[in-house]
């Protein structure tokens, strides 16, 4: 594959280019197996994981992250850009790399959700991962045990209300406590898969907000300094005043692990 250099700040999305003979006998069918093999692969499935909540990451982290030789890394990240999960971002003589839209992000997520049947023996959550299964971005939206609880307590008390086609539909009540935030609904425009889009948490197993709600909420909270986000990874934290405000607003008493 060969890529070509892009002016300064511009972002690159290389599309992957598929053998005919891959896409079944007549081109038509998508080809699962190609995408299938480039997240199998242990040293790339940490390299999507680490750009996961939406950051660019140099070529240098992201071989640290999966625990490879830059070399090696060189040489997976062309096979992730030209297999369409990957986009490239060039400032000056660096390059960063992204995921390719929150399609990538939404497809690890669910794949994430998928295991197998009856118990399994798992080791000891590390301080780290406990804190990302408390709360975490999912690409540019609230997740982690701390989505789910914001999303069901929404729920309860009538400001959002499940709807078909994995949607849910904002109230008269519920415009008026986003209101309160400092976030006017009427203002977000719904992206091609909805306004406020039910999602899958894959630690959880119960949907969390998503969508442009979902993105706006999670902002507006950070704004309000009720969240901030991890320096060093996709974790987020709530603040003290965060944890008094849930509980006054919606009566979540969140664990010691969310402080």
């Amino acid at each position: 594959m060969s890529l070509q250099r892009q002016p300064a700040g511009r972002l690159a999305v290389v599309r992957p280019t598929l053998d005919h003979h891959d896409g079944g006998r007549d081109g038509a069918e998508p080809n699962i197996a190609a995408v299938a093999a480039l997240m199998a692969d242990p040293a790339r499935a940490c390299m999507l994981a680490a750009v996961l909540d939406g950051r660019a990451l140099p070529a240098g982290e992201l071989a640290y992250a999966a625990g490879i030789t830059a070399q090696t890394a060189s040489s997976h990240l062309a096979k992730l850009l030209a297999g369409g999960l990957f986009a490239v971002e060039t400032e000056g003589r660096h390059r960063y790399y992204r995921l390719a839209g929150p399609h990538v992000a939404d497809v690890i997520e669910r794949l994430a959700t998928i295991q197998p049947a009856g118990p399994v023996r798992r080791k000891a959550l590390s301080p780290q991962a406990r804190e990302l299964r408390f709360a975490r971005r999912c690409y540019d939206h609230l997740a982690g045990e701390m989505g789910v609880a914001l999303t069901r307590a929404l729920l309860q008390r009538g400001y959002l209300v499940a709807a078909n086609d994995k949607q849910f539909t904002v109230t008269l009540a519920g415009a008026d406590w986003f209101a309160g935030l400092g976030l006017d609904i009427a203002a977000l425009k719904p992206s091609r898969r909805g306004f406020a889009r039910q999602c899958l948490d894959w630690t959880e197993r119960e949907h969390h907000l998503a969508g442009p709600l979902g993105v706006a909420l999670m902002q507006t909270l950070c704004t309000a300094s009720w969240l901030r986000r991890a320096k060093q990874s996709r974790a987020m934290q709530v603040t003290p005043k965060g944890r008094f405000e849930f509980k006054q607003q919606l009566g979540l008493e969140l664990p010691a692990t969310g402080a």
